[in-house]
């Protein structure tokens, strides 16, 4: 009784009368706020909507009847529930003609909450098609002129009311008059044509406003015949027909009479009422006085109507008796009402209608004949009474009245509740609003009956007087156009028959809060991290605070700080999981005011666990068989897709889990079909999009009987491993197949083609090894499941075979086609399969290098192969090196090895050279270039020397220059006569007899266009006896060569001068030995006796070495005499070279580290041993190298891809030492001067 009152006493706040208005932050019982009218009609390309809007607390839940039978519209294709709160609306898409029609019907809805269940209207769904005129021939009309006619139209009836024009071919409308007019039913009368009226014509138009469309009925052809003997006759109705006719009128709505006459002359028409004159404020006359429209019938306007049809030679007459009749339409509307316990209650419920309406009452959409006939209430004279009411009496209450033209409903609440006069309110509050606007002191108060609620000043007079102060049905006072002397003291009065209470209420008129951004609602996935933003402004006067609320809890106050951040506004989420679902509200707040800005959280992710299951139908476990069911899991916010069975032998399989299948998201039984003798344990899993949840805890466990094997073993075979057996091999049976504790293996073999007895043997384990079996014989084979209740099937024949010996045949070389320089094509015979004493599996191509034309290895090669199927008698052999000798073999093999191999030799042709391995640019001038380079690494055959070819880069318009140096061991060329102030770009190519080889490509000008030569981060160090000098050569800086001149300081001239040293620009350092220790060194850096650059260091050391007295070796005199002896000298060297520039080698380096062989290049993974001869070394001087990135160029060989190959590992002799596999293997094709292929399954193994 608590709880309850507890939860119904808010209900009593608001209305003095007792009339229920329940505030929304309270519980309200369900109510229906917006429902579709009673007649629905739709057309075709519209949308069905059926309307079903209701407030209420707790939340409502809708359910909904078509013809009295529950409807479910979420199951319904093609309808789209609406998923707002408060709303069980629903709209069906896709319509047209036959797709709405299957939705005809009469429809209700029921909103429900724990207080009772309000009900709808009946809603009467009408679908209509698009109208279509029938298909009818239309004949001419032929009539004399003077007779009258009557053009029918016939429209298509329709569910709304439609609009007839009659028209002709132009769309001009028909005239109408006393003479021609139009009835209600859309025919076209004629009083009498004349021959005006001959046309062809006559279309009637129907224009139906629901579909927005309109038809016409095919032209009437009216056909006048001229007479010069019209005749006069008396009025005769057309419509009606009869004499007289009876019509119910509804009240409230207009009547409508009409009368229609045809004569000559034209009649007229005048309408009387026999029971009373016509209430001329009501009636209207229309259509030429043939129709009357009388508005708002009501009862008194019963009677008889009738119309008078006249001319000069008659009349003729209609008499329509009008009865009124009414829809029902309430007296007294029963209306919610609040008891006390003890009480008797009574809802009224009085209609009024013609016929009499007949009145049904409902408790919570439940007819009252349905219910047990033991409840306490009984209905008098329409009214529904309980006597004797408790709190378990509240209920929601439906009357309804009907007769043959409407009906009525409505909901009334009953409460029971007996609560004494309470103030909810806190005493001595204190209210702080804004100056200006309104304030709202509360004062919510609750009781039984309602208490009254008083506002009194601190004088005990009510505050009332003031018009700016009003009260609310709710306890509230409200004070607009706040001032500040409104500052005081306000007192709250509430008081019933129980009791009186009374509560102060302090006000301070100051200033307000606003939410700048406040949180947005969002969707995570559980595990990440999410953040809600608020920014507020406040009055600078007050103290502000924003707190953070999850559910109505303070999340500061939670002191959860690993999983709430919050500073600055910011409330940060970590390690998302479900229960951090639901509602995140901002507050701002001042001692003033509060503003809050709420957001939803919605936490995905796979679906919890299902929570219970259930085993039933156990009878059935005897043909293998169970229904299981289990409870929905939580979808976490993504609906559940399917839902994954599996189950748990604990005797067989302990811990593992074997799926049984899966089932839709939306079904939560099923019947299992099981497997013999297994402990069944099970569990479901829920699946959603974002994966798989827990499993649900395991069931009961169930054993099914056991039975014969239902399967037999697979992937029989046959194979032997020795010449004189068969190894009989299968994939043994799932445990959960063996359908018995345990199972054997029934297995029978026989030789093939043989009609006598099976050879067989019982074996437990999967494989039987049958032995002295002659070499590669083939056997009929069968292995058959046994158990100890019985045999499974009848096992299928499998052809097996004794085991495989050598190859004992080579396959013939036909011969071997040279492709390129590069590449050849070798082919042969295939083998006699009677040689081949086994399975033939494919053939092994394995081939080597044995030397260039140039000369002979002397040492171990690696070996390449290629492995090929048994159809493939042809192989590429690809990446050789051209002009060179290489050796073939192929082999066949079987499951065992390989057989004897075939040999042969060949040569490849000669190819194009590889690149030069080296180019290097020196300044010589403003207008010339000395170029250094080596051979290339690959001469693929024999050099005919190099081609140069260079061009300026910023110089668009000059053609490019080449020509050819003929000389093979040229190394250096002077390139003279070039712009001072261009870039070019150098290309040099090797060349022998099948052309030019690819081009090492270099770029760079003249002294003049390098500019000053710039020495970048130039350092020198020093240590006993030496001092190093290092730079940084600039990026783009022409390689010249200068002189390093170390020059020792001091007062005493001790040692020997040391000469200048010539140095590379590009060396990057240089290293000056025989320094005196603990000296001072001036050093000079100088070009042609320009000075580039000087710069000073200090030996290490503790003293200098004492030397001899200078002699006159140190004068001046003498040392400027041997300078310019070694000048003069240098120069006529100079010219000398310049002479021989075309022919000379120039030196790059001080000393070469290992002599390059052009033909030992270096294999990825693999190793060559060096040469015996000296053909062709590498330059070398005593200066360094000119450029420290020269590299030999090689690239590893590699098998020729071939379609179809078969994966065997062989050792580098080519012996067999793998199972045949069938798999394809493709290896990339490698550099042209390539030794060799890796094996397909080593491609890079290094045999030594």
């Amino acid at each position: 009784m608590a709880v309850a009152l507890r939860y119904l006493w808010p209900l009593l706040l608001c209305s003095p009368c007792l009339l229920i208005q329940i505030p929304k932050e309270l519980m309200e019982p369900p109510v229906i706020t917006e429902q579709s009218p009673r007649r629905l009609v739709v057309f075709p390309t519209d949308d069905i909507s059926l309307k079903c809007e209701a407030s209420g607390k707790p939340e409502v839940q809708f359910r909904w009847t078509r013809d009295g039978v529950h409807f479910k519209p979420k199951e319904e294709l093609g309808v789209t529930v609406n998923q707002a709160p408060h709303s069980g609306s629903f709209t069906i898409t896709g319509n047209n003609s036959n797709f709405a029609q299957s939705f005809q019907g009469t429809y209700r809805c029921f909103a429900s909450n724990k207080l009772g269940t309000a009900m709808s209207h009946e809603i009467q769904l009408m679908a209509e098609g698009t109208p279509k005129w029938p298909k009818e021939t239309v004949k001419p009309v032929e009539v004399e002129e003077g007779e009258s006619v009557i053009l029918p139209c016939h429209p298509p009836p329709s569910a709304e009311p439609l609009r007839i024009y009659w028209m002709n071919s132009k769309i001009m409308h028909i005239k109408q008059d006393e003479r021609v007019t139009m009835g209600q039913n859309g025919n076209l009368y004629f009083a009498n044509v004349l021959t005006s009226d001959n046309h062809s014509d006559y279309i009637c138009h129907a224009h139906f406003p629901g579909t927005r469309t309109i038809i016409q009925k095919e032209p009437i052809d009216l056909r006048v015949k001229a007479t010069n003997s019209m005749m006069d006759r008396k009025p005769r109705l057309l419509f009606p027909t009869n004499s007289s006719s009876h019509l119910v009128a509804l009240q409230g709505q207009p009547l409508v009479l009409e009368c229609i006459a045809e004569g000559f002359p034209t009649p007229t028409i005048k309408w009387l009422r026999l029971n009373g004159p016509m209430p001329a404020d009501r009636v209207t006359y229309q259509n030429h006085n043939k129709t009357l429209q009388l508005l708002n019938v009501g009862e008194e306007d019963d009677g008889e109507y009738r119309c008078l049809a006249e001319n000069s030679l008659g009349t003729d007459r209609h008499a329509y008796h009008v009865t009124v009749e009414a829809a029902p339409h309430w007296l007294r509307k029963p209306q919610s009402r609040l008891y006390g316990p003890g009480e008797t209650a009574r809802l009224d419920c009085q209609v009024q209608g013609r016929p009499r309406p007949e009145v049904t009452w409902r408790v919570n959409g439940i007819p009252v004949e349905e219910l047990a006939k033991d409840q306490k209430y009984r209905i008098q004279h329409g009214a529904l009474v309980l006597s004797n009411v408790q709190p378990s009496d509240t209920m929601v209450t439906q009357c309804e009245a009907h007769n043959r033209h409407g009906l009525l409903l409505a909901n009334a609440y009953i409460y029971v509740v007996e609560l004494p006069a309470k103030i909810l309110t806190p005493d001595n509050e204190t209210y702080m609003a804004v100056q200006g606007s309104t304030a709202y002191l509360l004062c919510k108060a609750f009781g039984a009956p309602v208490p009254s609620i008083q506002w009194l000043d601190k004088e005990g007079k009510t505050v009332l007087q003031d018009e700016r102060f009003f009260p609310y049905t709710n306890g509230t006072l409200g004070i607009r156009d706040l001032q500040a002397n409104d500052t005081g003291h306000y007192f709250c009065q509430a008081a019933n028959d129980q009791s009186n209470v009374t509560i102060v209420a302090n006000l301070q008129v100051k200033d307000a809060t606003q939410i700048i951004q406040g949180p947005r609602s969002l969707i995570e996935k559980k595990g990440s991290r999410v953040t809600f933003t608020c920014q507020a402004s406040f009055d600078p006067s007050l103290q502000h605070s924003i707190t953070w609320h999850g559910d109505g809890r303070n999340l500061q106050e939670l002191g959860d700080s690993d999983k709430y951040f919050i500073e600055d506004g910011h409330l940060v989420i970590h390690s998302l999981d479900y229960s951090d679902q639901g509602n995140y509200s901002c507050v701002a707040s001042t001692q003033l005011d509060m503003v809050e800005s709420r957001a939803e959280l919605l936490v995905v992710g796979s679906p919890g666990p299902v929570p219970q299951l259930e085993l039933s139908d156990r009878h059935l476990l005897k043909q293998s068989q169970v229904h299981l069911s289990w409870s929905p899991a939580d979808d976490h916010n993504a609906p559940i897709e399917k839902y994954d069975i599996e189950f748990e032998d604990k005797e067989m399989a302990p811990e593992k889990w074997y799926s049984l299948g899966k089932v839709p998201g939306n079904q939560t039984s099923t019947t299992l079909k099981l497997s013999p003798y297994v402990h069944y344990t099970f569990r479901v899993t829920a699946i959603n999009k974002y994966g798989p949840g827990e499993p649900s805890p395991a069931s009961e466990t169930v054993v099914t009987p056991e039975a014969a094997p239902e399967k037999n073993p697979v992937d029989v075979k046959g194979e032997g491993n020795e010449t004189n057996n068969m190894v009989i091999t299968w994939k043994p049976l799932r445990w959960m197949d063996w359908n018995a504790p345990q199972v054997q293996y029934r297995v029978q073999w026989r030789p093939q083609g043989a009609l006598g007895a099976w050879q067989e043997q019982i074996v437990s384990d999967p494989f039987l090894v049958v032995s002295n079996t002659s070499t590669f014989v083939p056997y009929e084979i069968k292995v058959q499941a046994v158990n100890s209740q019985g045999k499974g099937p009848e096992p299928q024949i499998t052809i097996g075979y004794s085991g495989e010996d050598y190859p004992q045949a080579s396959p013939e070389i036909e011969g071997i086609k040279i492709l390129n320089s590069s590449t050849v094509l070798v082919k042969w015979w295939p083998v006699d399969p009677a040689q081949v004493k086994g399975h033939l599996r494919g053939y092994n191509v394995t081939y080597w290098w044995e030397g260039s034309q140039r000369k002979h290895s002397k040492r171990h090669v690696h070996k390449g192969h290629v492995v090929v199927p048994a159809n493939t008698t042809s192989a590429v052999l690809g990446g050789l090196r051209p002009y060179s000798s290489y050796h073939v073999e192929v082999q066949a093999f079987n499951g065992r090895g390989l057989g004897p191999a075939s040999e042969m030799a060949f040569i490849t042709p000669e190819g194009v050279p590889g690149h030069p391995a080296a180019l290097h640019l020196e300044c010589q001038s403003d207008t010339s270039l000395l170029l250094h380079w080596q051979p290339p690494l690959s001469h693929n055959g024999v050099l005919t020397g190099y081609v140069l070819s260079y061009h300026p880069l910023d110089d668009g318009g000059k053609e490019q220059l080449s020509f050819d140096l003929p000389d093979p061991e040229l190394r250096t060329h002077n390139l003279t006569n070039l712009s001072p102030h261009l870039r070019y770009r150098f290309q040099l190519q090797a060349t022998t007899k099948e052309g030019p080889g690819e081009a090492i490509v270099r770029e760079g000008g003249t002294m003049a266009l390098s500019g000053t030569p710039d020495f970048g981060n130039i350092s020198a160090m020093a240590g006993e006896n030496y001092s190093v000098v290092s730079w940084v050569p600039k990026e783009g800086q022409c390689n010249f060569g200068f002189q390093i001149w170390f020059k020792a300081l001091g007062d005493e001239k001790m040692g020997a001068t040391l000469p200048p040293q010539y140095v590379s620009y590009n060396q990057s350092s240089y290293t000056q030995w025989d320094l005196q220790p603990d000296t001072d060194y001036e050093i000079h850096l100088l070009k042609e006796r320009v000075l580039l650059h000087q710069m000073a260091v200090k030996t290490n050391g503790t003293g200098r070495v004492r030397l001899p007295p200078a002699g006159f070796a140190t004068e001046g005199w003498f040392i400027g005499f041997v300078s310019a002896i070694i000048l003069l000298l240098l120069f006529l060297l100079i010219l000398c070279f310049i002479k021989r520039s075309k022919g000379g080698k120039y030196s790059v380096k001080d000393k070469e580290d290992t002599q390059v062989d052009s033909e030992a290049r270096p294999m990825k993974d693999e190793t060559f041993g060096e040469y015996s001869d000296n053909e062709e070394k590498a330059f070398g001087s005593s200066q360094p190298s000119l450029n420290g990135d020269i590299k030999p160029l090689g690239s590893d060989d590699s098998l020729a891809d071939y379609g179809g190959s078969v994966d065997v590992q062989f050792n580098e002799d080519g012996s067999f030492i793998g199972q045949y596999s069938g798999k394809k293997e493709k290896e990339a094709a490698g550099g042209n001067d390539s030794s060799g292929a890796a094996s397909p399954i080593n491609p890079a193994g290094t045999l030594e």
